[in-house]
């Protein structure tokens, strides 16, 4: 007869067998699995070396390409603005480096640079638009007309376009002296700019920003800059928004300009400026604006070519 202890005992066991078995097994899984997972990072881990030389090997070659860039610039556009004018206005993020440097190019390629306007935050801020243009209407110099188009980059656009820039076609003043000091006190007043010491009017002008905008409001913030940069250029010769890789971004201003056709059919846009070869093609962006001419310009997806007269490799 089959006792109650020996039902206990059978029962411990086949549990402890299945135990036993669970443990054995795991343990080989465990190290299959381990084995497979080491050579999987070693794989994993040549990739990421392989990609890093690759980079590497890019970026040496990028910063070749710009050091030659850089040398051959002042070569390539000089005489290209010869007894021009220019007035650099710069957005708060604009890196001071590429300003400084695209100002030196624009002296070698003969122009006198009049002037800088720096654009702060408080221009682009959506919460400040209808301060700005309040500020921007009191400030409409006699005589000049201003667009119907009420959003603050619009209006900001024409008055700093009447007051900073030339007539295209008879290259005089636009506005009086007093007229061209109190907008640029009633903005400063505003928080609105900084300008440098004594600007004065000029022919052509470079908008140069920074990258795509960011957080809250980012949009509103970037279409301020594009159409203030797109109304400066109605208003004088020739204007050219530049910027580095990121503006051309949707968030950007230059992707702003380069999504709205009738920006792009009269405003040149550069989206390399932070590297020499991008500021050779705002230069030449400027002459090419002179002879009634626009285009995008650049590295990024939306550009239509290099600079004007190369085109890129996917045209």
């Amino acid at each position: 007869m089959i006792s109650l202890r020996y039902h206990i005992v059978s029962i411990t066991a086949c549990f402890l067998a299945l135990a036993v078995g669970v443990v054995l097994g795991s343990t080989a899984l465990n190290g299959s699995l381990l084995s497979g997972l080491a050579d999987q990072k070693k794989d994993l881990g040549t990739q990421v070396s392989d990609l890093e030389a690759q980079r590497n090997a890019l970026n040496a070659r990028l910063s070749d390409a710009d050091a030659f860039a850089g040398t051959m610039g002042p070569k390539v556009v000089a005489g290209a603005l010869d007894k021009r004018s220019v007035v650099i206005v710069t957005t708060e993020d604009a890196r001071p480096a590429d300003r400084d440097a695209l100002k030196k190019l624009v002296g070698q390629s003969g122009a006198s640079v009049t002037g800088e306007l720096q654009l702060t935050s408080a221009f682009t801020d959506p919460a400040k638009a209808d301060q700005l243009r309040d500020v921007v209407t009191r400030l409409q110099p006699a005589g000049a007309k201003f667009p119907t188009a009420g959003d603050s980059g619009t209006l900001a656009g024409a008055l700093l376009g009447s007051t900073l820039l030339l007539d295209k076609a008879s290259a005089k003043p636009q506005s009086s002296g007093d007229e061209l000091a109190a907008a640029l006190g009633g903005l400063t007043d505003g928080g609105f700019v900084k300008p440098s010491q004594g600007v004065q009017p000029a022919q052509l002008a470079i908008v140069l920003t920074g990258a795509q905008q960011t957080g809250d409001g980012a949009g509103d913030r970037a279409a301020t800059i594009a159409r203030f940069a797109a109304q400066m250029d109605r208003s004088g010769a020739g204007t050219v928004l530049a910027g580095d890789p990121g503006s051309a971004e949707g968030a950007g201003p230059i992707g702003v300009v380069r999504a709205d056709t009738s920006a792009t059919s009269i405003l040149s846009t550069v989206d390399n400026a932070d590297s020499a070869a991008g500021r050779v093609a705002t230069v030449l962006a400027l002459q090419e604006q002179l002879n009634g001419g626009s285009g995008r310009y650049g590295i990024a997806g939306n550009a239509q070519a290099i600079a004007p007269g190369v085109a890129t490799s996917g045209n």
